[in-house]
């Protein structure tokens, strides 16, 4: 009796398991698309408004953040020396220039981990040309515009090269099921705030 109750116990933990990693990876698809149409005005509109105001809000982020409203993200920017910073959310490159240092800032992030399915950067790719990407930087607001979307190999460390201009980058890995390359996003400093 006991032996069948143990049986059914890990059927039933097996059945809970491969559930969780069939619908894990599909959830913030969900959830992205439940923002997109019922909440997207109000929350889109809020990230806009955070974004390109001729005077900054009363209110200033006191830690660094990125905001990107076409990907439903407002997020804190975490500096560290390796990639265990990434587990926190969107981590600075440590050997690329600040928002206010001009050059190449570049930003990376998770794309899925089951431990964070909505990854930071999970929805990298809703990011289009012409969009806005905001970064408040040590109580100032850059105002960015994406000028490039591209694919890249994992070795092609060509994405993190200083620059002349100010510019953002944003990487990821990518495709989300077989993450063999780099997502990149590449946007020109617009102004500051």
């Amino acid at each position: 009796m006991n032996l069948r109750r143990i049986n059914t116990l890990l059927f039933a933990l097996i059945i809970v398991i491969n559930a969780y990693l069939l619908v894990m990876p599909l959830w913030p698809r969900a959830v992205y698309w439940w923002q997109d149409h019922h909440h997207a005005a109000n929350s889109t509109a809020v990230l806009n408004k955070k974004l390109g105001r001729a005077t900054p809000p009363a209110n200033i982020p006191k830690e660094n953040r990125l905001i990107v409203p076409s990907m439903h993200l407002d997020e804190q920017i975490f500096e560290g020396k390796d990639l265990s910073v990434l587990r926190s959310g969107p981590w600075r490159r440590p050997n690329t220039s600040t928002p206010d240092k001009g050059g190449n800032t570049v930003i990376v992030g998770h794309r899925y981990t089951y431990t964070n399915p909505r990854g930071t950067f999970y929805y990298l790719d809703k990011a289009a040309l012409g969009d806005h990407i905001g970064i408040w930087w040590q109580g100032k607001q850059y105002l960015y515009t994406v000028t490039s979307k591209s694919e890249v190999k994992p070795n092609d460390v060509a994405v993190e090269a200083p620059t002349r201009d100010a510019q953002l980058t944003l990487y990821t890995c990518t495709p989300l099921w077989l993450p063999k390359d780099r997502l990149v996003i590449v946007a020109k400093l617009e102004r500051i705030i």
